[in-house]
């Protein structure tokens, strides 16, 4: 498995450089299939670097993921022959150097130089020759290549683009395809949402209609944000933000948070008065759901457990389910998962949701609302768990959501009336993740 953390035979260690960790941080996803978000933080050499060079080796690798079809067919369109395995990493110097000069309009001297220089050593040193004629070629003539290419389904894995068309059609699967190609933007969710007018105007943001504010894509380091340190907000989509809001009234009622970290949605639950129990497998990650409440001052119960199996010694008044997913709805802010996700991963991830939602529906009251969601584009991850769950006998119902339970955004809402955002939708403002959500009720 590659890793970003160490040198290698390719890449002896040399102080840190960002094209370099970049470089290490794409092999570490493609070659070693480690998840983008795991590599970053085991990569000590990012913290070495100044600010703004390590918000482009980010911005580098993300992008080389998030374009990665587009920039392929444009390598390919120089070479006579395909790169033989062994010789992998010179594609990914090709890759990172055309993103540069193609994507992020890097002056081509410095993607040329920069790429060649970490072509020094190693097995990529004898092909400097190609890299540069390769680069050359692509700061001549790529500009009018990519003004041709459709790179809205280049930079689609086939199984995700058939999935997308077959269930939202062909203009919307485009649309969604389209709207995952760049940077995100950064969403905020206000510990106190009254307040929201007077940060906007600290952080330059603006006020989404479901209320979750709006920074625009690269607006620096999260933790140096006014409002981090006093814990007046945390990171949190705007679509992800809308599940919890979807149980309606829960102060001082047992809410039951499953699946709970990171732990943004058990935030949104403890700043009304919820009496929260978060529920997460992982015990690590729920520290760190634990130590960003205590930064936001708030409070939640929490349990290390299976929450496929795990009961709770007095049922609860109100459940949320975020499952886990294939996360297709989240690729603009986690470009690895096409390369990590494969279509066979569905049914051993649905045979879960379905165990998780029928504990979930077991741990709730009656007449207690049960929300479930993913953020998922795949159909058979959100309206066909729950009709399958249905279909079964579950003791639950359907509730629609109402559009202003969601600002007012009617586009959002499915015709089963459930939550169905897309990254598509609020395009002109930034766009949305693609999320599921069914509002369900204990009946018995």
């Amino acid at each position: 498995m590659a890793s970003p953390a160490r040198s290698s035979p390719d890449h002896p260690a040399l102080p840190p450089n960002a094209r370099r960790i970049a470089l290490d941080l794409l092999r570490a996803v493609l070659r070693g299939r480690r998840p983008l978000d795991e590599a970053l933080t085991t990569e000590p050499r990012l913290a070495q670097l100044e600010g703004r060079d390590r918000a482009f080796a980010r911005r580098l690798v993300a992008t080389s993921l998030r374009r990665l079809g587009t920039l392929d067919a444009l390598i390919d369109r120089c070479l006579d022959r395909p790169l033989k395995r062994e010789f992998s990493i010179v594609q990914d110097l090709l890759r990172l150097g055309a993103c540069q000069l193609l994507i992020l309009g890097t002056p081509p001297h410095a993607a040329v130089a920069e790429t060649l220089r970490l072509a020094e050593k190693g097995k990529q040193a004898g092909f400097k020759k190609l890299i540069t004629a390769v680069l050359r070629r692509l700061e001549r003539e790529g500009p009018l290549w990519l003004a041709e290419l459709d790179t809205a389904k280049a930079d689609t894995v086939p199984w995700l683009w058939d999935s997308w068309s077959v269930a939202y059609g062909d203009t919307t699967a485009r649309a969604i395809a389209a709207a995952q190609a760049g940077d995100p933007p950064l969403d905020l969710s206000l510990v106190d949402p009254a307040t929201a007018e007077d940060w906007a105007e600290r952080l330059g943001a603006s006020i989404l209609p479901t209320g979750s504010l709006r920074l625009p894509p690269g607006s620096g380091e999260v933790a140096r944000l006014p409002g981090y340190e006093e814990g007046g907000w945390w990171v949190q989509d705007a679509a992800a933000a809308l599940p919890a809001r979807l149980l309606g009234p829960v102060a001082g009622k047992r809410v039951l948070d499953l699946c709970a970290a990171p732990g943004g949605k058990t935030a949104q639950l403890a700043a009304v008065g919820a009496q929260v129990v978060a529920v997460d497998a992982d015990e690590e990650r729920l520290t760190r759901l634990v130590e960003n409440l205590n930064r936001l001052k708030l409070s939640a119960a929490t349990v290390a457990a299976d929450a496929a199996r795990w009961r709770p010694p007095r049922l609860a008044e109100a459940v949320l389910l975020d499952a886990p997913c294939s996360a297709t709805g989240t690729l603009r802010r986690h470009p690895d998962i096409p390369q990590l996700k494969r279509s066979e991963d569905l049914p051993a991830i649905v045979a879960v949701q379905k165990r998780l939602l029928a504990n979930a529906i077991a741990c709730a009251e009656p007449g207690a609302p049960l929300v479930y969601a993913v953020c998922s584009l795949q159909p058979e991850e959100g309206p066909e768990v729950v009709a399958a769950v249905l279909a079964g006998g579950a003791p639950v119902t359907r509730e629609r959501i109402d559009p202003q339970e969601v600002g007012g955004l009617a586009e959002l809402i499915d015709a089963e009336g459930a939550l169905r955002s897309l990254p598509c939708h609020l395009a002109e403002r930034g766009g949305l993740d693609g999320f599921y959500a069914c509002r369900l009720r204990k009946v018995a």
